[in-house]
């Protein structure tokens, strides 16, 4: 948060990265809740999806391309970033890794940081400690909010008569990422 001229503070500004390859993912239910919760308190949030950047621009990681400057400096405005990616492979996926490949060395240095995964399984809960953190603190990643993780029979989905996605979000996930986003809004104070 940034302390404005007359002594008060102004909210925060969060970019939630998402790693998802599909516009079907469970993942985008979460997505969709926390940034709805993020706004009713405030904040404005930006979404970066990974899948919307150039995909030669990834694999042969082309520093200089627009898009993906232009997602740097979404990384770079915000106070806080939400890393979100369904797990596959026991990890986040392969495009969120591409992306993370090509921010600055100390992109994350001083931001706060929040892990959100859906996985198949319970399983690969420690995917967020073991293959997703390790790369974050590389870049400069100190200050984390509690993680959300959750399984994919924890969020249903239905597509209605226009094609677009609904989001069934088990209860005990919401109450799990309000407490994650009350811990995110703590930290970013």
């Amino acid at each position: 948060m940034v302390e404005n001229i007359l002594g008060g503070f102004t909210l925060a500004k969060i970019t939630i990265i998402s790693g998802s390859p599909s516009a079907s993912s469970r993942l985008n239910g979460l997505i969709q809740y926390i940034r709805k919760q993020l706004s009713q308190n405030g904040h404005s949030t930006a979404l970066l999806e990974v899948l919307d950047l150039p995909p030669e621009d990834l694999v042969y990681a082309n520093f200089n391309s627009p898009a993906i400057l232009a997602a740097h400096e979404l990384v770079e405005q915000a106070d806080a970033v939400i890393i979100a990616s369904p797990v596959y492979k026991a990890s986040y996926t392969g495009v969120l890794k591409s992306y993370l490949d090509l921010l600055p060395h100390k992109a994350l240095k001083y931001k706060t940081i929040m892990p959100v995964f859906v996985a198949g399984a319970q399983s690969h809960l420690l995917a967020i400690d073991y293959s997703l953190k390790p790369v974050l603190a590389a870049m400069g990643g100190r200050k984390y909010a509690m993680s959300v993780y959750a399984t994919d029979a924890m969020i249903t989905r239905t597509q209605d008569e226009q094609g677009a996605y609904q989001f069934n979000i088990d209860e005990s996930i919401l109450l799990r990422t309000d407490e994650a986003i009350e811990d995110l809004q703590l930290l970013i104070k």
